[in-house]
């Protein structure tokens, strides 16, 4: 079983002219999710790592069960109003629109090892933002991940100062 084979492509979703690659496909299939957790795990077992974040939805998805896996803490990144003390925000742009992200201010002690999770890079706004909010809390970023990688939208070029690991290219 090949990890990139159990993703589906949807075509014009969100909106048209996008190609949506569609991870409940991935997730629903018990050998494969574990498969991609425990991928991840063998890359980032040697970082003692304090927290992986993640920004919501799907990046939820893969980083609780990792964080769990790894003996870290998970730090959710949510959009605006879901978190119920003082945030950092940062908006961004994405492939197909604008959105705003957020984060505890308390989230972690300055100066912790963070992992960055996400589902998928493609123009790389969601984890740059990310990154911009780990900023402020002055955190060690470990390393950058991702499950899948659409290549030829050039978002790994937004991170030259962080090695940056994905499972998937496309």
């Amino acid at each position: 079983m090949k990890i990139k084979d159990m993703i589906r492509d949807i075509p014009d979703f969100p909106k048209k002219g996008i190609l949506f690659k569609d991870i409940t496909t991935l997730i629903n299939d018990k050998k494969a999710f574990r498969s991609v957790i425990n991928k991840l795990a063998r890359v980032y077992k040697d970082k003692k790592l304090d927290y992986i974040v993640a920004a919501e939805s799907r990046g939820f998805i893969f980083a609780a069960p990792l964080a769990y896996k790894l003996n870290c803490g998970f730090v959710p990144i949510r959009k605006p109003g879901k978190l119920p003390a003082p945030v950092y925000k940062e908006s961004y742009s994405l492939e197909y629109g604008i959105n705003t992200i957020e984060m505890h201010k308390d989230a972690f002690p300055k100066g912790s090892k963070v992992l960055v999770l996400d589902d998928l890079l493609a123009t790389g706004g969601t984890a740059l933002a990310m990154t911009k909010l780990l900023k402020k809390l002055q955190a060690k970023i470990q390393g950058i991940a991702f499950i899948v990688e659409l290549d030829f939208l050039g978002g790994r070029k937004k991170f030259k100062n962080y090695p940056i690991f994905s499972l998937i290219h496309y």
